[in-house]
């Protein structure tokens, strides 16, 4: 996420909020691939996590990165917070641990998105080594405590680092000590937006299972394959986990709208500064809660996505649909999370393979699957299955996909490529954090040091 919006359009009535979001729909051949990924910035010499402040720190790498590739910088009050590409296509934000994240440009191919991937990671790391620092590539912080991560001076943050604690147990987890790769994803219409919707929210742990890369708690193992996945088990409920309604027929953008609209806001942004507003809902806003707190506090459509991008469901959607189940992971995970989605939704006879695997699905056999997941991985079943059978099937299905698609790189190579490291996973039997946890208990010595090493960009 690079920055939040300050669109002053007013909004009259929530036919409108809908309406924003049918503003995504696009013709097939405009379908891009937007690609996000997270890593944990620490020291070379000890390990250690990187402060936002001083010579060498996170607000020194944004700005050599600003110095570099001439892009805007994001401020918040007097701290830069991120960086946006001139045109809109592409930016670099900070978690609220210091985690760096680039938000990829939408790009036509997975050739194109590992290739800026690629960049991104050269350039930084011009940056970086002068300071000294580098990047874990793994979806949980595996050594240090909530206590000594840095936090991030940015003021949505602040709101919520004060919210969290009052609704989970793992809010703090989440903002601070976990690290994503995402992909953003078109759809053509309605109809088109809410199939996407109801497949992948059926497979999302599926993703989780295939990408769980964090098994390390404050130096030990926690006992889970994806600590992230248990995380968001219970960060905040009212605007995470499934969407019973987007599993049903007839889901719609208005039935998202009216979702959306019962979950509390975290902020409104007025003048540069941004008002706690966590105690009403954003339909309260709407019909009028904060009229009497300040006379100008009427609601915008910059109100509407920024609250957008507050809900955390296993499947977002905004003007595209966001995959969010994933661990982080190293450089090749970078780009096979994007093919494994993109082979699945941007083919027709993909999709309607994987539909026909996950037809007899209830919300019911989801929701414990999403349960189930963290600690089991590919051990987990479903309606009897083993998840390890399911993944070969729908990997083997997104290959196909993204055969169909036909998008060559120089050499003449499909985009099937980059499942290489799914398929490794399906033939060994054993994701990233049973490989960490089997070193951890032999050649790593006990010790998660060697992560810091062996996962780094």
């Amino acid at each position: 996420m690079a920055r939040d919006t300050t669109d002053n359009t007013p909004l009259s009535s929530t036919s409108e909020l809908a309406a924003y979001l049918a503003k995504g729909c696009k013709p097939e051949s405009e379908f891009r691939i937007g690609t996000e990924h997270e890593k944990f910035a620490f020291f070379r010499a000890d390990n250690s996590p990187v402060p936002y402040f001083g010579d060498r720190s996170i607000a020194a790498l944004l700005t050599g990165m600003q110095e570099k590739l001439g892009w805007e910088p994001i401020m918040d009050g007097d701290n830069i917070i991120g960086l946006g590409e001139a045109h809109g296509m592409g930016a670099i934000s900070i978690e609220p641990g210091g985690q760096f994240e680039l938000s990829g440009a939408p790009l036509e191919t997975l050739h194109e998105t590992c290739r800026e991937s690629n960049q991104h990671l050269a350039v930084l790391r011009e940056i970086a080594e002068p300071m000294g620092i580098r990047f874990l590539g793994i979806g949980g912080s595996p050594k240090w405590t909530l206590a000594q991560t840095p936090r991030m001076p940015k003021s949505r943050y602040e709101i919520m680092t004060r919210y969290m604690p009052k609704v989970g147990s793992h809010g703090l987890d989440m903002m601070y000590r976990t690290c994503t790769i995402q992909v953003n994803l078109d759809f053509s219409s309605e109809a088109d937006m809410a199939r996407k919707m109801r497949l992948s929210l059926k497979l999302q742990s599926l993703a989780t299972a295939l990408f769980a890369s964090s098994p390390f708690t404050e130096g030990k193992p926690n006992g889970l394959l994806s600590w992230r996945g248990e995380i968001w088990r219970d960060t905040d409920n009212a605007r995470s986990g499934l969407l019973p309604a987007a599993l049903e027929d007839g889901f719609s953008f208005e039935a998202y709208v009216e979702w959306a609209l019962d979950v509390p806001m975290y902020f409104i942004v007025r003048d540069g500064r941004y008002h706690d507003c966590t105690h009403v809902t954003f339909r309260q806003f709407m019909n009028g809660a904060l009229k009497g707190e300040v006379t100008q506090w009427q609601p915008t459509m910059g109100d509407w996505t920024n609250h957008l991008s507050t809900l955390f469901p296993d499947v977002r959607l905004k003007r595209y649909l966001e995959m969010r189940g994933a661990d982080g992971g190293p450089w090749r995970r970078i780009c096979a999370l994007p093919a494994f989605w993109v082979g699945l939704l941007y083919d027709e006879d993909a999709m309607q393979a994987a539909e026909d695997v996950t037809k007899d699905w209830s919300l019911e056999d989801v929701s414990a699957l999403r349960d189930a997941v963290p600690a089991q991985g590919l051990s987990a079943t479903i309606k009897g299955q083993s998840l390890m059978d399911i993944a070969r099937e729908i990997v083997t299905i997104s290959a196909d996909g993204l055969k169909r698609r036909q998008r060559l790189n120089s050499e003449g190579q499909d985009e099937s490529i980059f499942l290489q490291p799914l398929e490794e996973i399906l033939a060994k039997k054993k994701v990233l954090a049973e490989e960490m946890l089997s070193l951890f208990n032999g050649r790593w010595n006990g010790s998660v040091e060697p992560a810091f090493e062996e996962y780094q960009y």
